[in-house]
């Protein structure tokens, strides 16, 4: 896909598509209690004829974020010249994965249905292609392309943490796209609890942020994601956050605990994929977090 297709995503009109796609989708979840959810996922990535979210190219956001916000992200490189490792939870067939690679990361997907991941291991595997920008060519040729794992597991375990070569001091860079909105709101204090182990010191969480716009009595997957979601989430990891009648999430003066992650950027990104545009508005935000 060309720059100037993936750019056009900003002035093309939403079909009734996305809606449709995303009332398929929560009908296909509405009989499975949150503990099935797993194996709704498997069985979609398995039957392979109904993957809404799969775009066939990483969002536009993120390769902005990587070529724009180096100041705040820091080099794909440790000071020692070991190469940093990041994280994309929920990676789909893993085009973030080979991404951030061509970045210098070493670069690590994670999905908890084996459909998945063995969807995703072919693609990363016989990915040679450009990408619509070169954004899976090296980028810097003195930093050269990390490594692409795919791994399977739960992300609220340490199987696949161990496979990945230890947590060590965690993450260097771990990327939330669709991830959250996927769960089932009961699991989102796990998910900041969680998202706070795994991030290194100095690390850095890149949020994007999907779908901040959508009613959250129409239910999910994808569940309302708002801005305030994730700040009331990660202002104090593990807690739980509060709801009104409408299941709208309430913003509290809650004081952040030593664990808390501070979103030291957030805006709206020039160019996003088109489910994220509404008559024209991008809807989508990008939010980056470290740690206190």
């Amino acid at each position: 896909m060309s720059t100037s297709a993936l750019s056009s995503n900003l002035t093309s009109p939403p079909s009734a598509a996305p809606t449709q796609n995303q009332d398929r989708l929560r009908l296909h979840f509405s009989s499975r209690p949150d503990s099935a959810h797993p194996e709704g996922w498997d069985a979609l990535w398995k039957d392979g004829t109904f993957l809404p979210w799969d775009r066939g190219h990483c969002n536009p956001a993120l390769i902005d974020t990587l070529q724009e916000r180096t100041a705040t992200i820091g080099t794909p490189l440790k000071s020692d010249g070991t190469r940093k490792r990041a994280l994309v939870p929920g990676c789909g067939k893993g085009y973030d994965v080979a991404v951030l690679a061509a970045r210098g990361y070493d670069a690590y997907g994670l999905e908890i249905s084996e459909g998945a991941v063995g969807t995703a291991r072919e693609w990363v595997e016989g990915e040679t292609g450009q990408g619509g920008e070169g954004e899976y060519e090296v980028q810097d040729e003195k930093i050269g392309k990390g490594k692409m794992q795919v791994l399977l597991g739960d992300f609220f375990s340490d199987g696949w943490v161990r496979e990945s070569g230890g947590l060590g001091e965690g993450f260097d860079l771990i990327y939330d796209i669709t991830f959250l909105c996927a769960l089932p709101p009961s699991l989102r204090p796990r998910w900041a609890a969680r998202m706070a182990q795994l991030l290194a010191p100095d690390g850095a969480l890149i949020c994007l942020e999907f779908p901040t716009h959508k009613p959250p009595a129409s239910g999910g997957p994808p569940f309302a994601s708002p801005s305030l979601v994730y700040e009331e989430l990660l202002k104090r990891p593990g807690d739980e956050i509060s709801y009104d009648e409408a299941g709208k999430v309430v913003k509290t003066d809650r004081e952040e605990n030593d664990k808390a992650l501070i979103r030291v950027e957030h805006w709206t990104p020039a160019r996003t994929h088109a489910v994220g545009i509404i008559k024209g508005e991008v809807k989508d935000r990008v939010s980056i977090w470290k740690h206190k």
